[in-house]
């Protein structure tokens, strides 16, 4: 008996598919998922690695039906088990097989890499879906064959089937890549979406029994003021705070504030330009207010140029 290519090939003339001031104030969390990574792979993959596969699993199970139903259609005195047989040992084996290309899309999503790295991880992921899908079928059929039919399978010449089958497989392999990165960067976008907001970071400043509570993201600047420091903040205000601006600046580092001078401290976040004054020193521009940059401290340069 002759593989099913070279029956249909002969019945019929078509082919088949298939915060604060505290150190801990701060906006970390943790990433919400559906639960915890299982070997390494989070909550949010996993759902879109199921749903995509129970896609490619509906659509498998439509494509041999209806292959089933056309090749009894051209070829009836073939009778209905051969074909089931064919069409599914194929699809068995592709569910299987359907982790390579789900493997390859999750790579893909968490390293994003160059279109000449990932092409030879897809050559290669592809010819060895073809394999083993061959190598698989071929022998769920010589079982079915004889138990069943009593009889042996004959998949034909191997120079000659094998291609016909790749070629398949390329587009199999093609369409399930496809749907698994597209059902895993659904699944990524959902997670992202269902985050919570940003926890804001706070910092008090304490003059005595007097507190200022202000979020970081509005202190442009922290600048000595004798035995103070002055918090120059977005909409205006001056507040002070007995304390000296080197025992500030570990704790303002933490909000990543960096020192620009021995005078002042800056919010790179809230920089809007870097002018150059001559000799090396800079003017960071914060809206209305300018900081002085001296060449003294070329590290807040590098972090303020990013």
């Amino acid at each position: 008996m002759k593989n099913d290519a070279n029956v249909v090939a002969r019945t019929a003339d078509r082919g088949q598919g298939p915060g604060d001031q505290r150190p801990s104030a701060g906006t970390s969390g943790k990433r919400p998922g559906t639960s915890g990574a299982l070997f390494g792979i989070s909550g949010e993959e996993r759902q879109g690695i199921w749903r995509a596969w129970l896609l490619g699993a509906c659509l498998i199970s439509c494509i041999a039906v209806v292959n089933v139903l056309t090749i009894r259609h051209d070829a009836p005195r073939l009778g209905t088990l051969p074909p089931a047989i064919w069409e599914g040992s194929s699809a068995l084996v592709t569910l299987v097989i359907f982790a390579l290309p789900a493997g390859v899309a999750l790579w893909i999503m968490r390293t994003k890499p160059r279109w000449w790295l990932a092409a030879p991880v897809h050559l290669g992921a592809v010819f060895l879906y073809s394999v083993l899908h061959v190598s698989g079928f071929v022998a769920l059929r010589e079982l079915a064959y004889a138990a069943l039919l009593h009889q042996d399978y004959d998949f034909g010449s191997l120079s000659s089937e094998f291609p016909y089958e790749f070629r398949k497989d390329i587009l199999a392999y093609g369409l399930a890549s496809i749907i698994y990165y597209l059902s895993l960067r659904q699944s990524a976008r959902e997670a992202s979406a269902a985050s919570p907001p940003a926890a804001i970071a706070n910092f008090d400043i304490r003059d005595g029994a007097r507190l200022v509570r202000v979020p970081v993201s509005e202190i442009l600047a922290v600048r000595s003021a004798g035995n103070y420091a002055e918090f120059l903040l977005a909409d205006g205000r001056r507040p002070l705070m007995r304390s000296s601006l080197s025992g500030l600046e570990t704790t303002m580092a933490d909000y990543g504030f960096v020192r620009t001078h021995r005078s002042w401290l800056v919010n790179p976040a809230r920089m809007t330009g870097l002018r150059p004054e001559g000799s090396g020193d800079y003017a960071v521009e914060l809206g209305a207010i300018e900081a002085p940059l001296s060449r003294r401290f070329p590290k807040a340069l590098a972090a303020l140029r990013g």
